[in-house]
């Protein structure tokens, strides 16, 4: 049975009419926009320069090929319809105890592996066999990530595995010493040489006795974390994998061996496409340095451990970070995903609770066992929209990686600065973006909650080592949640909060929309806003005086503002008031209205920089 059988194939001729006809209903004879220019405006440009088209054709060279075959796009191995990837959750508590238990909990609950973050403000070198102590090693692969501890806490593992006589363990030591000197600021070329020359190819021969466990990781979370956008992620896992080979083989170690040595630990972050595109273009790039190395061909598939972006989470309504993660966690996994890590919806206010973890954990075994996502390899392969991202981040990060040899390397480009300067290229265009809500965080720059009460159930994370001097990690919604911390401490020192007065001019239909704007927009920053249906210039100068109020904004349509506005901004002008509207101007249809309002608010304006000010005024510290 053909489902669309009775229905003709569509055109992209007929797609243009329509889309034409849609675009200009509106816009007067003769202004008329073209095609070129209708699709410039749909198109999507991420902050890293990737196009997102409106509309996707198959191409007519366009060559799809299998999973678990060369260039290895689709999958570097097929799947395991029991167990498609290795659920590892994330432990980072100091407290033996505590860990311990959550081990338990987790090995207990569905989880299939462990990641340990082994630091001074994590767990301790010494600690990790009595954290492991009840795991059985062969059961539960086990991945590590440190920066200034990797050695030390490779050995730990290593020792666990002997003592527990381990036959045939999984999992990665996590020696990185590129992502060290990142993570500890180490700008010395000659250091980070040393580091990597020292003893790479010493730590594959204390893996020989265990296959399946990897001495290499590439971690390229903590540049993601500062910032970094898809294309430069992918070029830097690229470049310092290309880097670890080459010492590598100084050492004696051949390029297949290398190869067969390292992991990728990646972000899954809440962009879905973008998440599942680079996954897959990592595995085609990485296959084609195999092919260049000459690697054995069955060799050249890339493991990813991926892990749900920490730079998307938000302290302000931490429960749609459950969201998030669940798109991270099912785009890691559409993505090809060998290991998959869910960080826990409060992770952003400190260690988390009994009943975070189970919830993080439970999205990816819902996401595995209920939703079948792994049953099938690479299901997004095919589909045009996901073989057009491959290709044209495949394509950029490339080019990054070229620049990057030509510096050098990876290490070199880090020394350089080369590497900060790109990732704050990246965070300062994100920042723009996010600034102006072209980049929106549901439940904090967009659809607060009015009397949200933060998190007080989870354990204060440690502070950060005094040592960590490196990359600085910052979340998208810190600038946003710093507003409403202000507003907040404003409210406990006063006992209310910041306040502006909404003025309503005209009836419902009149001001409806623009009130919701404004009234979202000021709770943005955490302040209080009440409101006046309909009232007389004299009625809101009284209002204002009434709440306290020295500012007021106007809301309603442009029609009403034409007959009101005027009276009513000069009543408030007058009264010593601060004016606002919710549009522009130029919509009141009087050239004095610019001396009577004092700021307009629409969509598309810089909100931080506004309500920063705002706060300013009415003398909210910072």
């Amino acid at each position: 049975m053909v489902l669309a059988g009775d229905f003709a194939a569509p055109t992209r001729e007929e797609w243009e009419r329509e889309t034409l006809k849609a675009l200009n209903r509106r816009r007067p004879p003769g202004k008329e926009l073209t095609i070129e220019q209708v699709m410039k405006r749909l198109t999507t440009v991420t902050v890293d320069g990737v196009e997102i088209d409106p509309l996707y054709l198959k191409p007519d060279d366009q060559v799809v090929g299998y999973p678990a075959q060369t260039p290895f796009t689709r999958g570097s191995e097929l799947p395991d319809p029991v167990a498609p990837w290795v659920l590892a959750q994330l432990h980072e508590d100091g407290d033996v105890t505590r860990t311990k238990t959550a081990v338990a909990n987790d090995l207990n609950s569905g989880a299939t592996g462990l990641w340990l973050r082994v630091e001074s403000d994590a767990i301790a070198a010494a600690d990790v066999a009595k954290v492991l102590d009840d795991v059985v090693p062969d059961a539960a692969p086990v991945y590590v990530s440190s920066v200034a501890q990797q050695s030390a806490a490779a050995d730990a593992v290593l020792a666990w595995l002997g003592d527990k006589g381990a036959k045939d363990p999984a999992g990665c030591l996590g020696i990185d010493p590129i992502a060290a000197a990142a993570g500890r600021g180490l700008m010395n070329a000659a250091e980070i040489a040393g580091e990597m020359s020292n003893n790479l190819a010493g730590w594959i021969e204390k893996t020989k006795a265990y296959p399946k466990m990897r001495a290499l990781s590439v971690d390229v979370t903590p540049y993601d974390n500062a910032g970094a956008g898809d294309v430069d992620q992918l070029a830097f896992a690229i470049a310092t994998g290309i880097e670890y080979v080459r010492v590598l083989a100084d050492q004696g170690v051949s390029p297949t061996e290398a190869f067969d040595q390292i992991m990728f630990r990646v972000s899954a972050t809440a962009d879905e496409f973008l998440t599942v595109a680079r996954l897959r273009a990592l595995r085609r790039l990485w296959a084609r340095v195999g092919e260049v190395l000459d690697v054995a061909e069955d060799h050249r598939g890339a493991v990813q451990h991926a892990v749900t972006s920490w730079r998307v989470l938000t302290k302000d309504d931490p429960w749609v970070n459950l969201l998030r993660a669940t798109i991270g966690a099912f785009s890691a996994a559409v993505g090809g995903a060998e290991v998959i890590s869910v960080l826990p919806h409060d992770t952003a206010y400190g260690l988390p609770t009994k009943f975070s973890r189970r919830i993080a954990r439970n999205i990816s075994l819902l996401t595995a066992e209920e939703s079948h996502i792994g049953a099938v390899k690479d299901p997004a392969g095919g589909a045009w929209v996901f073989e057009s991202l491959t290709e044209q981040l495949a394509q950029k990060a490339w080019a990054r990686v070229q620049e990057i040899e030509a510096a050098g390397g990876m290490s070199a480009a880090w020394t350089s600065g080369a590497v900060t300067a790109w990732i704050e290229q990246t965070a300062s265009e994100r920042a723009k973006r996010l600034a102006t809500r072209k980049l929106p965080l549901t439940g904090v720059s967009m659809f607060p909650k009015q009397d949200e009460e933060p998190l007080t159930d989870f354990l204060p994370r440690p502070d950060r080592p005094a040592w960590a001097g490196g990359l600085t990690p910052h979340r998208d919604a810190e600038v946003f949640e710093g507003l409403r911390n202000r507003s907040r401490a404003y409210e406990l020192a006063t006992g209310h909060k910041p306040t502006v007065l909404l003025a309503c001019l005209g009836q419902r239909r009149d001001f409806g929309g623009r009130e919701q704007f404004s009234t979202n927009l000021l709770l943005v920053g955490g302040l209080d806003f009440p409101e006046i249906e309909g009232p007389t210039p004299a009625q809101i100068v009284e209002e204002a005086a009434k709440q306290g109020a020295d500012t007021v904004l106007l809301a309603s349509s442009a029609k009403v503002y034409a007959e009101q506005a005027m009276a009513a901004a000069k009543a408030a002008k007058d009264a010593g008031l601060h004016v606002l509207i919710a549009g522009r101007i130029t919509e009141i249809g009087d050239d004095g209205a610019k001396d009577l309002i004092d700021s307009e608010i629409f969509d598309g304006m810089d909100v931080v920089a506004f309500l920063t000010d705002t706060l300013d005024r009415l003398e909210v510290a910072k």
